[in-house]
């Protein structure tokens, strides 16, 4: 008797897991916010400028370029286990920095800021396993994106003589690259769907020679956590 009642109880879970939820528009828009976190030393392509400038400098990439994130995206329902759609998002994080030997006359620290934006312009599938229709809804993806970028560095530096001056160097441009997620999101109500994705988006760009970075290149690559609400229509 114990035995058919827990089938029953594991029964029950599955269908309500697994029946249909109220028919979801083919036109859903999404608003996600979350974590952008930057891929660590380790892992970003050679010539980073940002792994050039630990030599010098004093700060963090992994630490000091975590920051938020937030975009938009239109999604179109093809049938029952798919969906495309385009979206953008927006980035920009600026880790404060210092001179790891060197100091003033006066011994204050040689600070400067490096910047880095990027507004992610993505075109993605999803796949839904179980249906765009079920109560629990998990997904997988994939696509590209269009990163347009900016990174600059600006405030004091040392010069091969030991002269401290003050500059502003800045390049930007739009970089290709592949996007990767995955996640889940269950409806709230007939038409609003509330949920959590992981993203991946690698891309890397050339710097400006003229610009004389440390660095030859910027790696934009990053994972995403986000929280998504959606709306059908």
């Amino acid at each position: 008797m114990l035995r058919h009642s827990h089938r029953l109880v594991v029964a029950a879970v599955c269908g309500l897991l697994l029946a249909p939820a109220p028919a979801l528009a083919d036109n859903v828009i999404t608003l996600y916010g979350g974590l952008f976190v930057p891929k660590g030393e380790a892992s970003r392509v050679d010539g980073d400028a940002l792994v050039a400038n630990l030599g010098p400098h004093l700060f963090d990439i992994s630490d000091d370029f975590r920051g938020g994130t937030f975009g938009g995206e239109w999604h179109v329902g093809l049938g029952d286990y798919l969906e495309v759609g385009a979206g953008v998002g927006f980035y920009q994080r600026t880790a404060p920095s210092i001179y790891r030997e060197l100091v003033d006359a006066d011994g204050s620290e040689i600070e400067q800021d490096f910047q880095l934006r990027i507004v992610p312009v993505t075109f993605t599938a999803r796949v839904f396993p179980t249906g765009r229709t079920s109560r629990i809804q998990p997904y997988i993806g994939g696509g590209l994106g269009i990163a347009a970028w900016r990174y600059s560095e600006t405030g004091e530096f040392v010069d091969e003589a030991d002269n401290i001056f003050r500059a502003s160097y800045r390049d930007e441009g739009n970089a290709l690259g592949p996007v990767v997620l995955g996640g889940v999101r269950i409806p709230a109500t007939t038409n609003v769907l509330i949920g959590g994705e992981f993203r991946y988006f690698g891309a890397d760009a050339d710097l400006d020679l003229e610009q004389e970075f440390l660095g030859d290149r910027i790696d934009l690559g990053h994972y995403s956590w986000l929280l998504t609400v959606q709306i059908g229509f």
